[in-house]
């Protein structure tokens, strides 16, 4: 599966999306820009997108909530272990109250994977992020004895987040 990403303006990505009524599609609003997002088996519509191959997911996207993008660089060296990681994961953040769904995104253009999650709303997010479930998905990178792990990332992570436009705008 693949899944590619453009941004611009509201009005445009709208025209956009609907011109495509038949492709997964799922449009939401940042601070300053709208994304959109197409899960397609094939080739994007768009003409210029970043492109990503899906390592793993669960959950379909619903373009009624809240989205979290945890861009996360990783050298090429630490791809398989990175990757690795999430394939083996616990899967507690399916059993989340607001959970809606969860994408790993390998960069086609680039070293920065992408999680990707659609919560109901944000307080959904943030309980997440204090729960013990996300304590121990992510404790699990730290587990082991005091053997020197390998750095695998190229530089410091960063969270973008977005919101679904309702449906009556």
């Amino acid at each position: 599966m693949n899944l590619y990403m453009t941004t611009g303006t509201y009005d445009y990505m709208k025209k956009l999306r609907d011109k495509y009524p038949n492709e997964n599609m799922v449009m939401m609003q940042g601070e300053n820009t709208t994304l959109v997002i197409h899960e397609t088996e094939g080739k994007t519509v768009f003409q210029t997108p970043r492109r990503y191959e899906v390592v793993d997911g669960t959950g379909e996207f619903k373009e009624k909530g809240y989205f979290v993008l945890n861009n996360i660089p990783v050298t090429e060296e630490g791809r398989p272990i990175f990757e690795h990681r999430f394939k083996n994961r616990a899967g507690a953040i399916e059993n989340e109250p607001g959970y809606i769904a969860f994408r790993v995104l390998r960069p086609r253009d680039s070293d920065t994977y992408v999680v990707l999650t659609e919560w109901e709303s944000p307080i959904f997010f943030e309980k997440w992020k204090e729960s013990q479930a996300f304590s121990q998905a992510h404790s699990k990178s730290a587990e082991g004895t005091a053997e020197k792990r390998p750095n695998i990332f190229s530089g410091s992570s960063y969270v973008t987040t977005y919101t679904a436009k309702p449906a009556d705008e």
